[in-house]
């Protein structure tokens, strides 16, 4: 069968060559035709698991629709070509073909196929390289965004979003989680405006910037719905435990339903966060029980670390 199929493939690249000879009574070579060939033969070899030559095939099926100046189509064969560089477990590689599609499709008129290109992109580069994936899923919701397809490029820019937080590049990731805010905004999705405001927050917390934390709560109040809402009293709760240095307060928080069934980035730093100067308060928890003893424990306690 492989074999079968591999000589196909050097039919058609045999009658592509025909295609583009000249001659007295054909002047211009037959791109088109040559093309074609070309992605017959490609088909085959991919068919046959010769990713290797499918690859240069469909490359060659790029370069012949670009002398015809179809870019479309031109692109879409630099796309199969970094598909066959992927099978073959060369993901940089890949991923540098399909960036060089997006360009054409860009060139071509035709964003929307680029930024999904991109995307799928992203999916590929992502469990080998995640900065990689950050780059691709911004460039997408750019162009998206350019678009003014603000439904796509929030949703791409969601994914950048969680990755810089398991990168642990915290300032990007609050930078971009106000953007992704802003464009829920203005299709006016405000559950997913309330979602964000509490991935804010989670993330002001770990750079120990509480005061951009409760500054993004307080920004919050303006959205229809908010104020009374679930999200905001867990946030107003929250703050109040992080600036009391109340563990036992930020931990009913963090691990309550709303907090603990967000996306995984963001409950897992919900989970690990911990109040500054070690919680003073869980302590006070911890102290004996009953007697004179306890009562002076918890009198000391009351004002342990609130007194400076």
């Amino acid at each position: 069968m492989a074999a079968q199929k591999i000589n196909e493939a050097h039919e058609h690249m045999a009658k592509a060559e025909k295609c583009l000879k000249t001659g007295l009574t054909k002047w211009k070579p037959d791109f088109d035709s040559a093309a074609s060939e070309y992605a017959k033969a490609a088909v085959c070899f991919k068919n046959a698991k010769q990713f290797d030559q499918a690859k240069d095939a469909y490359l060659k099926e790029a370069e012949y629709h670009t002398e015809n100046k179809t870019l479309f189509h031109a692109a879409k064969a630099i796309e199969q070509a970094g598909m066959m560089l992927k099978e073959q477990k060369k993901m940089p590689e890949a991923i540098q073909l399909i960036e060089k599609a997006c360009m054409m499709y860009m060139e071509n008129g035709t964003p929307d196929t680029a930024a999904m290109a991109l995307d799928r992109a992203g999916k590929l580069i992502e469990p080998i390289n995640l900065e990689k994936a950050v780059d691709l899923y911004q460039k997408a919701a750019g162009v998206f965004e350019n678009e003014d397809r603000l439904r796509q490029a929030v949703e791409l820019l969601g994914k950048a979003s969680r990755l810089l937080v398991r990168l642990r590049r915290l300032d990007e990731a609050s930078v971009a989680l106000q953007k992704e805010k802003n464009m829920y905004k203005e299709i006016e999705n405000f559950p997913m405006c309330f979602k964000k405001t509490t991935a804010q927050v989670l993330v002001h917390l770990h750079r120990a910037d509480f005061v951009a934390a409760d500054k993004c709560v307080r920004e919050s109040y303006s959205l229809p719905g908010y104020s009374g809402s679930e999200d905001s009293i867990a946030m107003e709760t929250l703050l109040q435990g992080y600036d009391e240095q109340d563990e036992d307060q930020v931990h009913r928080v963090c691990s309550s339903p709303l907090l603990k069934y967000m996306d995984n980035d963001y409950a897992k730093l919900a989970l690990s966060l911990r109040v500054p100067g070690g919680g003073a308060k869980k302590k006070k928890a911890a102290a004996p029980q009953g007697g004179a003893g306890g009562a002076q424990a918890e009198e000391e306690d009351d004002y342990e670390g609130g007194l400076c």
